[in-house]
């Protein structure tokens, strides 16, 4: 071999090798922070949103901008599409509920409206942790998944029943009906396909007529 020669292992050792690009990669929404951060900046301006859906929605739907329902919804919603365990979700709820409350709130001042946030933010604080566990749970299975449906089924089923009996002569019948129509799809679809068992199930099923029974009684006292 002569003295220039070189091996195919040689040639890879001396080769140049590239600098480490991982510092230097931008950040993903993978990482739980930076969905975190989406949500709180997704919640204030959704609650904006919905103060202004007050006046364009059809009569039908005007209720979703001036329920608890709503409002839940998009906080489980967008907890659910963080992926985050059980803690940091319990206070992502929170925020979140807090957030849109907030977010309504500016939104109806810039519109002229005079809103008091302290009666829902303090909502927001004290159930918002649970929305958010829920939430989360709803990607769990067994008791987990159980406990997560009932308390947001039972929402969507307690609620409708309040909007068809007490403010029926005030409210349009459909947005109620499709509140409760989406809890029991929700309770349904959780039971097909991640709630088995009979414990989670009977979990599933009669926390859900508890939740729905205790937000029936507890918003007709409150209103």
């Amino acid at each position: 071999m002569t003295p220039t020669a070189r091996t195919a292992s040689d040639r890879t050792a001396t080769s140049p090798t590239r600098p480490a690009r991982a510092g230097l990669s931008r950040p993903r929404l993978s990482h739980p922070v930076m969905r975190a951060g989406v949500v709180v900046v997704l919640s204030f301006v959704l609650g904006g949103l919905t103060s202004y859906a007050q006046g364009f929605l059809p009569d039908a739907f005007a209720s979703f901008a001036n329920s608890a329902s709503g409002w839940t919804v998009l906080t489980a919603l967008l907890v659910y599409w963080s992926r985050l365990r059980t803690a940091p979700a319990a206070v992502l709820g929170a925020v979140s509920f807090v957030l849109l409350v907030l977010g309504y709130t500016v939104a109806s001042q810039v519109r002229g409206y005079v809103y008091d946030p302290l009666l829902f933010s303090a909502v927001g604080v004290v159930a918002g942790p649970f929305v958010g566990v829920a939430a989360s749970w709803l990607r769990a299975t067994g008791v987990r998944a159980a406990l997560g449906t009932a308390l947001l089924a039972g929402i969507g089923v307690g609620e409708a029943a309040y909007g068809l009996t007490i403010i029926r002569e005030t409210t349009s019948p459909v947005y109620w009906t499709l509140i409760g129509v989406a809890g029991l799809a929700l309770l349904t679809g959780m039971l097909v396909r991640r709630v088995r068992g009979a414990l989670p199930v009977v979990l599933a099923v009669a926390g859900t007529a508890a939740v729905a029974a205790t937000f029936y009684a507890a918003y007709s006292n409150l209103y």
